[in-house]
């Protein structure tokens, strides 16, 4: 199987631009931004920053991309000009720049990583483009989602369809290493940003100490925290903070979580596997997913929640808070069948906080309702729907 089946899923990013508009579309590579705009925009003129002739070409000089957007036929010129890889030359933003104001041309301007445009101040259009995220593959976009090939195998999907994923995961570790960071000179160390990524596999889901890392590394920890910059300016991370609320436990309120943007290549960094939905490694990776439905949500559906976690000095914790007027809480449990007594964390923040509601994502069958006098009632959640609550009829 591989890619070129763009009609196996439905993307659920809505990616409409009313006439005149532009848009930066930004997403880790191969979360599939080339098969989307080529799906949603087939008419629309192609300009992709991987080809070495037209990428030398512009690069020696950037004005030339007005003399090819001139030269295409007029059908194309109404449809928006795509430029993918757009951060390999930042001086294309210029151009790009004085196309929408002089011709009222709009662009879908692709890429990667917005890094290095900001790093060096490139023209990010100030305020003429709208900003979308493309992320991996959500749950809700796969038919007949197969919930252990996506904990093992991750939510990419040239890798979820796969017939030998490994080695794409492989591949896809080995490119990131040469293509990103070396050719976008996103840090001169690359043996030791090679070790780092050994080191991160191992910290999904924990707690972050720059410190530590830092030692296993080799590196200072200010390097440490650069190289998590890194892999969030590439939209291959996040870093979750704690919750900070005043009165109740004492809270940790300093240092974030860290997780990756895709299970399966957690797991290869990590050199694990995931043969069954059970045991602490698949517990942290169902985690990891849960936690990419809901950036994925929050980003499609426009909404506008902050995502935390709550832990107490002495080990109570949630998973998961969406902040705002309705908050949520939610625990992540990989268990069919989940006990009162696995909650103490849910329960003690209900208690101190009230959230509107309170899910547990499991593995149960049917969903159930734990009823506590006085409290929110906790929602013991099968996945998919938990999938319901978060996308609604989608």
């Amino acid at each position: 199987m591989s890619i070129s089946r763009p009609q196996l899923f439905k993307r659920l990013l809505p990616l409409d631009l009313p006439p005149g508009q532009s848009a930066f579309l930004w997403g880790p590579r191969k979360s599939g931004k080339t098969t989307l705009l080529r799906e949603r925009f087939p008419d629309a003129a192609y300009f992709d920053l991987l080809d070495s002739d037209l990428y030398l070409d512009l690069l020696r000089r950037p004005a030339r991309l007005r003399e090819l957007v001139a030269g295409l036929m007029p059908v194309q010129r109404q449809q928006p000009i795509i430029i993918d890889e757009v951060q390999k030359i930042p001086l294309l933003l210029d151009e790009v720049h004085l196309m929408i104001e002089r011709d009222k041309l709009n662009f879908i301007l692709c890429g990667s990583s917005a890094r290095k445009l900001k790093k060096g101040q490139a023209n990010l259009l100030g305020g003429r483009a709208w900003r979308f995220l493309l992320h991996p593959l959500s749950a809700r976009e796969i038919p007949d989602f197969d919930l252990l090939r996506a904990l093992q195998w991750g939510l990419l999907p040239s890798h979820y369809l796969s017939q030998r994923p490994k080695r794409s995961l492989n591949a896809y570790v080995m490119d990131y290493l040469n293509e990103e960071i070396r050719a976008e000179g996103l840090t001169r160390n690359l043996p030791a940003f090679s070790r780092f990524l050994d080191v991160v596999g191992f910290s999904v889901g924990e707690l972050v100490n720059y410190s530590n890392i830092a030692r296993d590394v080799g590196v200072s920890s200010k390097t440490v925290k650069e190289y998590f910059q890194i892999l969030v300016d590439t939209y291959l991370a996040y870093l979750v903070e704690p919750l900070a609320l005043r009165g109740g436990r004492q809270v940790i309120t300093a240092t974030p979580r860290f997780y990756l943007f895709d299970t399966g290549v957690a797991n290869r960094l990590a050199k694990r596997s995931i043969a069954t939905l059970a045991g602490s490694e698949a517990g942290r990776a169902f985690e990891n997913l849960v936690l990419m439905e809901l950036l994925a949500s929050r980003s499609y559906l426009e909404q506008d929640h902050d995502i935390r976690f709550w832990r107490t000095k002495n080990g109570l914790e949630v998973d998961f808070i969406l902040t705002g007027r309705d908050m949520v809480a939610i625990e992540v449990k990989l268990s069919s069948r989940v006990d009162r007594a696995q909650l103490k964390g849910l329960l003690a923040f209900c208690k101190e906080q009230r959230p509107k509601r309170a899910w547990v994502v499991s593995l149960e069958r049917r969903k159930r309702v734990i009823k506590t006098e006085g409290l929110p009632d906790i929602e013991v959640l099968p996945f998919q729907e938990f999938l319901d609550e978060l996308w609604g009829k989608r």
